[in-house]
């Protein structure tokens, strides 16, 4: 069995300012969030992909209708990873210090985040179980931090494949099972 794992297109929508107050990065996570992609070629490797599973967000459907043709399953736990600032302030900081303080508050469980570790691992683990059990070769189109919590996931499960430190967008990683 093999599980395809592609992050979703790269969006239009680039970074904010270097110096943003709270209101204006979730302002910006709203606007990524609806961005348009810049669709590239996928590279299928010839495997003949039986099933496709989607974030429901769009830039991850448009990417899995670009590169899947069949019915795709469009699933809520594929979504990315929802993180909110540390705190409201309309005071303007470097977004590198918004980015660490919000990477650091969800690393540690802080109750500022919507959703903890835990909640996280437990979907992506959900999600796995439902590949496994129906047993055939699917893509699952994603985004960056989900992807990361997917390879894991599959790599406790017995899966081997590649490593990334951050996903490409666009591109296909295969991880396959011991029986092939």
């Amino acid at each position: 069995m093999k599980v395809g794992l592609i992050r979703h297109f790269k969006v239009t929508r680039g970074y904010p300012a270097s110096f943003v107050s709270s209101e204006e990065l979730m302002k910006w996570v709203e606007e990524y969030d609806a961005s348009e992609v810049v669709e590239n070629l996928v590279d299928l490797q010839d495997i003949v992909w039986k099933g496709c599973y989607s974030s429901d967000l769009s830039r991850a459907r448009v990417t899995a209708e670009s590169v899947y043709v069949g019915e795709i399953s469009y699933l809520k736990e594929l979504r990315e990873i929802r993180l909110s600032p540390l705190f409201k302030s309309k005071r303007k900081l470097p977004l590198f210090l918004h980015l660490t303080f919000i990477r650091l508050a969800w690393w540690f469980n802080h109750r500022s985040q919507p959703e903890s570790k835990r909640e996280v691992k437990e979907r992506i683990s959900g999600v796995v179980d439902r590949i496994i059990r129906e047993g055939e070769d699917v893509l699952i189109v994603g985004h960056g931090g989900i992807m990361m919590y997917m390879r894991k996931e599959l790599r406790k499960r017995g899966f081997t494949g590649p490593s990334f430190r951050r996903p490409s967008n666009g591109t296909l990683y295969v991880y396959q099972d011991r029986t092939g």
